[in-house]
C-alpha cells in the first residue's frame, strides 16, 4: 500500500509541476489556456476558478498530463481571440512555453535537493570498509578504515567529501563516464595520502551492485562484531556470542564486518563448508573457537551462513548545509545528475552502455515505496532524481517530446518557415515508434529486476 501511495504522490507532483511550468509560461506570454489536466482518461475531479478561462481536471490514469491551449491547428478560433492562440505567438514565446515544463522539473529538483541539504540527513561517514579481494580499490592501495577527506576526477581540484554517499557518487560518475577518481585519504594516525582509482579502464556499462564489487568499495567501515545470534545456528553451536569481536578467521586477519561476511560466504567448497578456527575478543580476552558455517542456496550460488548478524553499524554523521550553500549544492547535484543522464543516454545510443539502465514505471514504483519507508529525506531525494530524469527526458530532440518541438523551432528560426505537414507527420510517427521501443525495453528491464 505504501508503494502505491508513494508512487501516485510522486507521479502526481512531478507531472503537476511539469504541466504548471507550461501553464504559467503560456499565461505570461498571453496565450489562452483551455484545460490543465493531470492524468488521462475518465475525469475524477474538475473545477474552474472564477474569472479564469482554464478548466482544471484530475483524471483516472496518472501517467502523464497536458495543457491544452487555444490553437488554430486544433480548432477554429474567433478573429477577436486570434492574438491569444498559441500558433500565432512569436517564435521566442512558443519556445519558452514548450521549454518551461522540463525547466520546471529541473528547478523542482534543485529545490528538493536544497531542502534535504537544509534539513540535514544522517548518513554513513566516509570511512571505507575493506576492499573486495582482487578489485580496483585493493590494487590501488585502499585499506579498511581509510577515511575519504576529499575526492576529484584525476586532473581536477580535490573537493570535500561529507559522507559515504558522496564517495559512491564520485565512484558512480567516474565508472560510467570513464574517468579516473582521485581520493585523499586519512588513516588512524591522521596522516593523509592520495591514490587514484583507475576507473576509466573498467568499461562500465551500468550502475549495479556488481559495479561496486568490481571497483571494490561496497560498504562503509563497520567493526567485525557478532550481533544477535540465532538459536540453533552455526554461530550458537560454535559458542559465538553477541558482542564478540572477530580478529582472525583461520589464517586470515579480519579487518571489518564486510570482509568477515565475504569470508563466511566464500567458505563453501564442493557443496560443503570448511570449518575454521576463529580468533575472537570477548570481555578483553582472546579466545579460539572452531566455526563451521552452514550451506545456503542463493539463486544458482551456494554460500556460507553462520546464523548471526555480522558487523557493527557504521559511523554516522549529520550532513547539513546553510541556506546559500545548500541551494548551491542543489544546483550542482541537479547539473551533475542531468549531465550523467545525458551521457548515459548517448552511450546507450552508440552501444557503449547497457540498455538495462532504462527503467520503467514498475521500478520507479518499487523505489518510491522503498525510499518512502526509509523516511522523508530519502523520499525527497528520490523525487529529485526522478524530476531530473523527467526534465532531461523531455528535452531530448525526439518528436512528440518537448525537445522535439524545440527542434522544430530551431529549424524554423534557421530556415524561416515551419516544417511541412508531410515531414511533421513522418517525424511524429517516428518519435512515437522510438518511444514505444524505449518503453518496451524499460518494462522488460522492470520485470527482469523484480522477478528475475
Amino acid at each position: 500500500m505504501l508503494t502505491l501511495v508513494a508512487f501516485v504522490l510522486a507521479l502526481g507532483l512531478l507531472i503537476a509541476v511539469h504541466e504548471y511550468g507550461h501553464y504559467r509560461m503560456a499565461v505570461a506570454c498571453g496565450v489562452k489556456v483551455l484545460r490543465f489536466s493531470i492524468g488521462f482518461g475518465r475525469t475524477l475531479l474538475r473545477w474552474q476558478p472564477r474569472g479564469s478561462a482554464t478548466e482544471f481536471v484530475i483524471c483516472a490514469f496518472p501517467l502523464g498530463g497536458y495543457v491544452r491551449m487555444l490553437d488554430e491547428r486544433e480548432a477554429p478560433v474567433h478573429a477577436q481571440e486570434r492574438h491569444l492562440a498559441f500558433n500565432t505567438q512569436p517564435l521566442r514565446s512558443r519556445a519558452l512555453i514548450v521549454a518551461a515544463g522540463p525547466v520546471a522539473n529541473l528547478l523542482l529538483a534543485v529545490l528538493l535537493y536544497a531542502v534535504v541539504n537544509w534539513s540535514g540527513v544522517q548518513l554513513p561517514a566516509a570511512v571505507l570498509g575493506s576492499p573486495v579481494a582482487g578489485s580496483v580499490a585493493e590494487h590501488a592501495g585502499v585499506q579498511a578504515g581509510d577515511r575519504v577527506a576529499r575526492a576529484a576526477f584525476a586532473a581536477d581540484e580535490l573537493q570535500a567529501v561529507d559522507s559515504f554517499e558522496d564517495v559512491r557518487w564520485w565512484l558512480t560518475r567516474g565508472a560510467l563516464e570513464n574517468r579516473d577518481v582521485r581520493l585523499a585519504l586519512t588513516n588512524g594516525t591522521g596522516a593523509e595520502r592520495e591514490l587514484v582509482l583507475p576507473l576509466a579502464q573498467m568499461g562500465a556499462q551500468e550502475a549495479d551492485a556488481n559495479l561496486f564489487r568490481r571497483i571494490g568499495i561496497v560498504a562503509p567501515f563497520g567493526r567485525a562484531v557478532i550481533g544477535e545470534v540465532m538459536p540453533g545456528g552455526a554461530a550458537e553451536r560454535a559458542g559465538l556470542r553477541q558482542g564478540d569481536v572477530v580478529l582472525r578467521m583461520g589464517a586470515q586477519t579480519v579487518q571489518d564486518g564486510a570482509q568477515l561476511r565475504d569470508l563466511i560466504r566464500a567458505s563453501v567448497q564442493g557443496g560443503e563448508t570448511v570449518a575454521a578456527s576463529w580468533r575472537i575478543l570477548r570481555d578483553g580476552q582472546e579466545l579460539a573457537l572452531l566455526v563451521r558455517p552452514e550451506v545456503r542456496q542463493e539463486g544458482d550460488q551456494q554460500v556460507g551462513r553462520i546464523g548471526a548478524f555480522v558487523g557493527a553499524a557504521p559511523e554516522f554523521v549529520i550532513v547539513r548545509h546553510g541556506p546559500l550553500d545548500g541551494l548551491w549544492q542543489g544546483v550542482v547535484r541537479t547539473w551533475e545528475v542531468s549531465a550523467l543522464t545525458l551521457r548515459m543516454m548517448g552511450r546507450m545510443l552508440i552501444g557503449e552502455a547497457s540498455l538495462k539502465n532504462l527503467s520503467g514505471p514498475l521500478t520507479i514504483a518499487d523505489y518510491a515505496g522503498r525510499s518512502a519507508s526509509l523516511g522523508l529525506t530519502q523520499y525527497l531525494t528520490f523525487l529529485a532524481l526522478i524530476s531530473v530524469s523527467l526534465g532531461v527526458l523531455n528535452l531530448l530532440p525526439l518528436p512528440v517530446l518537448d525537445g522535439g518541438h524545440l527542434m522544430y523551432y530551431v529549424w524554423e528560426g534557421l530556415i524561416g518557415r515551419n516544417i511541412s505537414e508531410l515531414w511533421l507527420d513522418r517525424l511524429q510517427r517516428g518519435g512515437i515508434a522510438i518511444l514505444a521501443v524505449m518503453m518496451t525495453i524499460a518494462l522488460f528491464n522492470d520485470l527482469a529486476r523484480l522477478w528475475g
